[in-house]
Order: C-alpha cells, then structure tokens, then sequence
C-alpha cells in the first residue's frame, strides 16, 4: 500500500441497553504515510494550512503536543515489535480550514501486505486522550475475523459508563478498510463501525468531500452534539467526567 489514500466511507453507531439509539453517517478519511511529504494534492496540506490538512502535533502523544510517527514508532518498539520491515500509516479525519477533531484514529503497523498491529487513538469532546494499542500474541498477522481485547478505561461519552471491554475487528486493503469497535458492558454497550473503499488521494476527490459533506471536522462536531441531544430527550442518563488514566496506552 503504498501513496497517501482517501476512504469515502461511511460510520454507524449502535448503542445497546435500555436506552437505544442508532445512526449512520458518511465520513471522509486520510490513510497517509507520514514520511512522504512530496506531490501532494492541491487542497491538503501536512503541517501547515491548507483547506484539507494533517498535522503531527494533532496524533501521537499528549492531545495538541502530538510527535506524529515518532511516537508510534516507540510505543511498537516498547511493546516489542521490530520495525524493521514494518510500514506504518496513520488513518485519521483531516483537519478543514483549521478546524481539528478526531473522534478516533488509527495507526497501522503494515508488514508488506499483511496488517501486523494498530494503535486506536481515541479522544473525547473534553480535551482527553487514550490510546489502545491492538496486536496478536507475538504481533502474528491480523486476520479479517480476528478478535483483540482491551477493558475500556476511558471516558468517551457523558451517557456511558468507563466500563466494559472493548472487542476490535481489522479488514485493512489496498482497497478497502473496515473496523469494528464492539463494546461490552453486560446488556449496555455500542457497537461502533468505520468502512469504506480507499482510493488515492487526489484533487478532485477533496474537492468533492468538501462539497459533498461540507465543514469536515466542524460538522463531525455538530453530528455528536446533536446526538447527545437525542441521548438525553430519550433519557439517558449523564455522567460526570472522571479524570483520565495515568497510562497513556492499554
């Protein structure tokens, strides 16, 4: 896989429990590699303003004190991965005309055409981040049906509790991406999906993600807020925000 890509996909989100709630949504993603900087696209734009952009102080470590690929490098080689035939991509939501915030994003750890780790790089609306980091038992290839564990210990929505575990699921192609984020907490939960063809970036591919879902990121903003709103008239109930945990990794 090679070359920055742009996935047309498309989120859905189903709570579980008493209180349900369900929606889908299209979405436009970048699968990039942050070490290529040349023949960029016209309207994006790495590290600097652009009408599409990425940043590395927006990944990667401390929330707006990101290091970009730095720090993924390092949590793989802490966990133990060998890096040295492994190509490592970052899948995430642009920033538009300046304007950042990623629900979640990924780092893909690629060994040729095999997916060998990921790290889930979540934030919440309150300025939080955690990170999970998700591999087989001896970073053994990722298979399509392949489940990885990790208990939830982060706060993400004000109607959910920090519990439960979270069950993830990776398709990462040449052609398509699918992800899975199953979260079980007894009878309550979500399950939450990211699918979608991925194709190379180019100019005329932005230009129709701006008109087709205008205001990028800002409108990510405006759909959880509204979402909210639907939780709350339905009855959800809310929770205080506890602070984050000390670990920056699970």
């Amino acid at each position: 896989m090679t070359g920055h890509r742009h996935m047309r996909g498309s989120t859905t989100h189903v709570r579980k429990g008493s209180v349900r709630n369900a929606f889908t949504y299209g979405v436009d993603y970048l699968l990039i590699d942050p070490d290529e900087t040349a023949g960029l696209p016209p309207l994006f734009a790495r590290n600097s303003w652009g009408l599409f952009s990425l940043h590395d102080r927006d990944h990667g470590g401390n929330r707006g004190e990101g290091e970009g690929v730095a720090w993924a490098q390092a949590v793989f080689t802490r966990a133990g991965l060998d890096l040295s035939d492994i190509k490592i991509l970052l899948l995430a939501q642009p920033r538009f005309v300046g304007f950042w915030f990623n629900p979640v994003s990924f780092w893909i750890a690629m060994r040729g055409e095999d997916l060998i780790a990921v790290i889930a790089e979540v934030n919440n609306t309150m300025g939080d981040r955690h990170s999970y980091l998700c591999a087989n038992p001896a970073f053994a290839p990722i298979r399509p049906g392949d489940v990885m564990m990790s208990q939830k210990v982060f706060h993400v929505s004000p109607f959910q509790d920090v519990s439960g575990d979270y069950r993830f699921r990776f398709k990462v192609g040449d052609g398509k991406i699918a992800i899975t984020i199953d979260l079980s907490d007894g009878n309550k939960g979500l399950v939450a999906t990211l699918t979608g063809p991925v194709k190379p970036l180019t100019y005329g591919g932005l230009a129709s993600a701006a008109i087709r879902r205008p205001a990028g990121a800002l409108r990510v903003m405006a759909l959880i807020i509204w979402q909210a709103g639907k939780l709350k008239m339905k009855g959800a109930r809310f929770r205080r925000r506890p602070e984050p945990p000390t670990e920056e990794i699970t």
